[in-house]
């Protein structure tokens, strides 16, 4: 029986669609529409003129090519990320396991850089400035967060930490027979919707004209988002805290709160770089620059 101040987990099968021996899962599913709902916006903003003035901006083309490349990114860098950053003595000892992504075991600071190698292989590819497709990229990124940590909930994984107190805890089937926070969708909330607005609201007041501001943002917003929700989130169990408890006085730091502090840092440098011009393509610069005076006959 679970405690009184706990919420029932809503049984919602992880199978979204079974046909016969083919099944696809929800997780499956929130990729799936993470990338095509990115894909879909990374379009309408490369057709909005005013976001770009001089700097040149992907074609329609080269959006429909890139995600290819990201989703290639995304999965192989959020595997690999795992493996070396959650759970490297157990793929040691069995390096077939690497290969079971069926089993679970993705890493968003992995997915982040395998996207972001992905997208400057990319940009050096078809000629275009890296900063530029991480902006669009940054902008786009939240609808896959937020539809990532809904999958992450109706699968009853990644929950949060024990909350006996908390009147909207919930008991997770694989998590115990106490009350936990559900932290997914906190995540949900922060990582994905809050900081799809926060974007939004950014581009439409900067646009694309300063390379790397909006990737600056998008990098600090999440680690910031991140590290909020890492209090409420159980760690690893193969991790556990690296410093301090649960307890919010002790720290209990983990690896999700450590790897935020790099990409905070990126983050704050991009934005200051590119409020200070540091980072606009030399063309763009002369496009610009008022027309030098004709010399005096």
């Amino acid at each position: 029986m679970p405690p009184l101040l706990a919420l029932p987990f809503p049984a919602i099968d992880p199978v979204a669609v079974a046909i016969g021996p083919i099944t696809i899962k929800w997780y499956a599913l929130a990729y799936i529409v993470g990338l095509l709902g990115g894909w879909y916006y990374a379009r309408r903003l490369v057709a909005a003129d005013r976001y770009w003035g001089v700097v040149r901006r992907p074609s329609l083309n080269d959006i429909d090519d890139l995600i290819v490349w990201v989703a290639l990114g995304v999965v192989l860098g959020g595997r690999i990320g795992y493996v070396l950053f959650y759970n490297l003595p157990l793929y040691l000892a069995d390096p077939i396991e690497i290969l079971a992504i069926r089993n679970g075991g993705m890493s968003f600071h992995g997915g982040f850089l395998g996207a972001v190698l992905a997208m400057v292989l990319f940009a050096r590819a078809r000629k275009l400035q890296a900063l530029t497709l991480l902006d669009l990229a940054a902008v786009v990124v939240p609808i896959g967060l937020f539809f990532g940590r809904i999958a992450n909930f109706v699968n009853g994984e990644l929950w949060g930490r024990i909350a006996p107190d908390f009147p909207y805890a919930i008991v997770f089937p694989t998590g115990g027979p106490l009350p936990r926070h559900p932290s997914q969708l906190y995540e949900a909330a922060t990582e994905g919707a809050l900081l799809f607005v926060v974007m939004a609201l950014a581009v439409r007041a900067r646009g694309f004209r300063k390379p790397g501001l909006m990737g600056g943002i998008f990098v600090l917003g999440y680690a910031v988002a991140r590290t909020f929700c890492e209090f409420f989130r159980e760690p690893d169990r193969q991790l556990g805290y690296l410093f301090g408890t649960e307890d919010w006085a002790t720290g209990g730091i983990t690896m999700g709160m450590v790897l935020c502090v790099p990409m905070a840092l990126v983050g704050i440098t991009a934005i200051v770089l590119a409020l200070r011009g540091t980072t606009r393509p030399r063309v763009a610069i002369e496009a610009e620059a008022p027309p030098a005076e004709a010399d005096a006959a």
